[in-house]
């Protein structure tokens, strides 16, 4: 697809959107449509994200539906149940909602009040996740060092991709969040982390591709560095309580 066809996608896009917002969420007051169809990125299977911020509303919720042959997934929220999601976001390390919020085309009547929170998730991600520290940081050491202690073994290749796969995000996020960046789920991992470091991202991603061959030696070294920027292997001494409430009288 060339970048005409794109233009004319997310053009389609949009306008699919606007429809979608008149007939399906009257009376909100302002809407963020996002996502890479939106940018100009999107492929034809791509979907439309709409954040739709009304004036007032009892609970938040979320659904998925098709408008004119686009799939759509819809935010709903008001502007207090939308904070809460933007700040939970930062609290994660994970921008998802902060992003689509960002980058939205605003669509509806109160565009002030949309640019106001836009401004919001502007400075949200221009201050960076919370730095890595605390009982989630233990745990991202453990798991990593876990799952690296499983490649350091003969395994068959089926077991090495299997344990790659696993390892694929949280060695992510120990990389970008060790670093004070953003991480990403799923396709966003590897595109935030060519944006940090692309010699990184490359090292990351040929490490995996041999290791989804089943040869887990370059990946098995890339966790090796990383985990020495956090003070090496954590194994010993790891623990984690379960809730007080983890009970069951029989």
């Amino acid at each position: 697809m060339d970048d005409i066809q794109k233009h004319i996608l997310a053009e389609r896009a949009l306008a699919a959107a606007r429809r979608c917002v008149a007939s399906r969420f009257a009376g909100a007051a302002f809407t963020y449509a996002a996502g890479s169809i939106m940018r100009g990125e999107g492929t034809a299977f791509s979907d439309i994200d709409l954040v739709v911020v009304f004036p007032s509303l009892e609970r938040a919720w979320r659904e998925s539906f098709t408008e004119d042959g686009f799939p759509v997934e819809a935010f709903v929220h008001d502007a207090q149940t939308l904070a809460h999601y933007l700040h939970r976001d930062a609290d994660s390390g994970y921008p998802i909602m902060v992003n689509m919020v960002m980058t939205g085309s605003i669509l509806g009547p109160d565009i002030d009040s949309a640019r106001l929170i836009q401004a919001k998730a502007a400075d949200i991600l221009a201050a960076g996740p919370k730095p890595l520290a605390g009982a989630d940081y233990d745990m991202l050491r453990y798991q990593v060092t876990d799952l690296a202690d499983d490649l350091r073994g003969a395994r068959p290749p089926e077991e090495v991709a299997a344990i790659a796969a696993l390892l694929y995000q949280k060695l992510a996020d120990l990389i970008l969040l060790g670093r004070g960046a953003w991480s990403g789920r799923g396709k966003w991992a590897p595109r935030v982390l060519k944006t940090l470091d692309a010699q990184l991202a490359a090292e990351f991603d040929a490490a995996f591709r041999l290791a989804g061959q089943g040869d887990g030696a370059r990946l098995l070294a890339l966790a090796d560095r990383e985990l020495a920027l956090h003070g090496g292997r954590y194994f010993d001494g790891y623990r984690q309580n379960a809730p007080l409430e983890a009970r069951r009288l029989e």
